[in-house]
């Protein structure tokens, strides 16, 4: 008979929930700790999904059924690196899954980067989101009417459509309070979104394409220059349903008139950001070169620039993963080297009881759907290798509570989340809006409220 598995989960967005869920399903007898540096579950659900995609955020009731089985134990305010390294969660478990994600910005490198005014948009998303480190206020210039955001990913059209909405729009949603007085300071008029290369190669979704017209301020431009596609980009259209639904709905934009909304979202194609430029240390424009496809989907220079005349600059252009403690790590893809989710020592062997899912896994691409299937893989080879990873005796499930409160680690657990969710809906119900909650809770007292005992 198989000895029972105890495996610890670092992460507990989907990518470390949905790894637990299918572990608890399979034949395997096993228990999961899900390990998290917030004091809270869910990752970039709850903190990386703009407040107006409601419907995305139904996929935390999923999460939450998951989290509700008793095999799914919960550990939150634990800091992976800090509270517990590789060589502590081994005392304790058979199998360590790494599901840390990406929530930093990638790096721009160009002149100008670094002037004031200009923003990565992980740190926008996380302050409009409010997440519990990220500031209270956003350095909105009152004279920022012209705004480019560089990127054509959904997160990019996500900022786009923040920064474009009314404050007032957004009353409807969970924004908390600081987040709506900072939006009333926003003087922004004409966001200007800049894809590097043509419509056939942008990575935001259909769904996400049409929501920018949902609101009736805003007017989306798509501009024709630039708004072509060479043998590469019908190979993509051809293999991609998604891909050429896109590219309809561009089309679609394209062929409308505007309707005088206050607001504008223009989308630009083949133009390449070099320079972010600036004055008395203020970002005043952005200089682009123009581009052109080389046949295959990719686009070379044409040594001919435009300066825009922006007052803000926002890059979105990816999130890249933190280098974890103990771990190798391959700084140019900001993932941790693995073979289908084992991870690899720098000499190809496998790191024996680690494993990866998720963005740490293969980077920050795809949808949740991807994310299921990421989980799958790993679990498969945590499955395949639970035999040579557990030990004769099993580890003591009450170990990790008593390590963590020896050392004064104030974790909370999913009962105090339960805890802590009610108090932010209280907070909400109310409210003199309409928004179900506002979440305005500092990690301090979410921590505090969270260890209350029942």
């Amino acid at each position: 008979m198989s000895r029972h598995l105890r495996v610890a989960i670092v992460g507990a967005g989907p990518a470390g929930i949905y790894a637990a869920d299918i572990l608890t399903k399979s034949d395997r007898d096993v228990s999961v700790d899900i390990l998290e540096a917030d004091p809270t579950p869910f990752g970039l659900i709850r903190y990386g999904v703009a407040p107006d995609h409601p419907r995305i955020k139904e996929i935390v009731k999923a999460l939450h059924r998951v989290m509700n089985q008793p095999q799914i134990r919960f550990f939150g305010n634990v800091s992976y690196g800090d509270d517990l390294k590789l060589d502590d969660l081994r005392q304790f478990y058979d199998a360590v899954i790494f599901a840390t994600g990406a929530r930093r910005d990638r790096d721009l490198d160009i002149p100008g980067i670094d002037l004031a005014g200009s923003y990565g948009a992980a740190d926008f998303v996380a302050w409009y989101d409010g997440h519990p480190e990220a500031p209270r206020t956003w350095d909105f210039q009152p004279h920022a009417e012209e705004i480019a955001v560089v990127g054509v990913g959904n997160v990019g059209l996500d900022v786009a459509r923040i920064l474009a909405k009314t404050a007032d729009e957004l009353l409807v949603t969970e924004i908390p309070d600081n987040v709506y007085d900072g939006l009333k300071a926003n003087a922004a008029k004409d966001i200007h979104v800049f894809a590097r290369r043509g419509p056939a190669q942008v990575k935001f979704t259909p769904m996400e394409l049409r929501e920018l017209s949902h609101s009736p301020n805003i007017d989306v431009v798509v501009h024709p220059e630039g708004f072509e596609f060479d043998e590469g980009s019908m190979d993509a259209l051809r293999n991609s349903k998604s891909q050429k639904l896109t590219v309809d709905v561009l089309q679609n934009y394209l062929a409308k008139d505007e309707t005088g909304a206050a607001h504008r979202i223009h989308i630009h194609f083949c133009n390449n950001p070099v320079e972010v430029l600036g004055e008395d240390g203020q970002v005043v424009g952005l200089r682009t070169e123009i581009t052109e496809l080389d046949g295959t989907g990719n686009v070379r220079g044409t040594g001919e620039f435009k300066d825009w005349p922006v007052q803000a600059v926002y890059r979105a252009i990816g999130y890249y993963s933190d280098n974890l403690s103990g771990l190798p790590f391959d700084a140019a893809r900001g993932v941790v080297p693995n073979d289908g989710g084992r991870v690899l020592e720098i000499d190809g062997s496998p790191l024996p009881g680690a494993y990866v899912t998720g963005w740490i896994k293969r980077g920050p691409v795809g949808l949740i759907g991807h994310t299921k299937s990421d989980a799958a893989q790993t679990i498969s080879m945590v499955l395949e290798d639970a035999d040579q990873l557990a030990a004769p005796e099993s580890p003591r499930p009450e170990a990790v509570e008593r390590y963590l409160a020896e050392r004064g680690i104030e974790f909370t657990t999913w009962e105090g989340w339960q805890r802590l969710d009610e108090h932010e809906r209280s907070l909400g119900e109310n409210h003199q809006h309409t928004r179900e909650r506002v979440k305005v809770v500092p990690r301090e007292d979410m921590v505090r409220i969270a260890r209350v005992t029942a």
